[in-house]
Formats: C-alpha cells, structure tokens, sequence
C-alpha cells in the first residue's frame, strides 16, 4: 500500500475529515530527503492500514497548502486527526525513528 498523493481539491475529504488519524507528507520532486523518507513511509502505511492513513502533498503543485501549514522545509510531516494538526516532524528520518514519532498513533 502506497501514500496516496491529494491536493488542495481533496484536502478537506482526505485529510480533514478522514475517520482516523492522517499523516502528511509534504515533498517535492526535486527534493532528495523527501524521495529517501517516501518508501520509509509506504512501509508504515502498508503495515498499519487500520492505524493511520499516510497521504502526500507536492509542495510546487499545491503551495496554498505549504503556506497554509507554514511548510519552509522538506520533507515536512504532519499528523492531522479529527481535522485538527496534532504532531510535525520536519527532516528525513529512519524507519525506527519516525515510528517512535508515531508511536502514539501506531501503539
């Protein structure tokens, strides 16, 4: 199970709405941290399906929600539930390191 990418059109229903917590990734293509955190995130996603939903923002085609969020450094994650922001962990991390971050949503 992949991150599935939404957009400033699929905000509200994917993110703040959703039943569950949701983690999001805001990245961008040219950004080499964002592409080593992104398979890193897919794993934690595949693995707790029913815990959190990981979804991803690219920042170049939705800066509304990168200034929204006050995003000045990826890759940038936050944790929403119940349409409120919760957690942010800013910087690529290792697998072991982000599921600690998360070890409140994933537990």
């Amino acid at each position: 199970m992949t991150a599935k990418a939404t957009t400033t059109a699929t905000w509200e229903k994917d993110v703040l709405q959703a039943e569950g917590p949701v983690l999001v990734d805001f990245w961008a293509a040219w950004c080499g941290p964002c592409r080593m955190v992104s398979p890193v995130l897919d794993e934690i996603a595949s693995e707790n399906p029913d815990k959190i939903t990981v979804v991803k923002v690219n920042v170049d085609e939705n800066p509304d929600l990168a200034m929204k969020y006050q995003i000045t450094s990826i890759p940038a994650m936050k944790v929403f539930h119940k349409g409120e922001l919760k957690t942010s962990i800013i910087g690529a991390k290792p697998k072991f390191a982000l599921e600690q971050d998360l070890a409140a949503y994933l537990g």
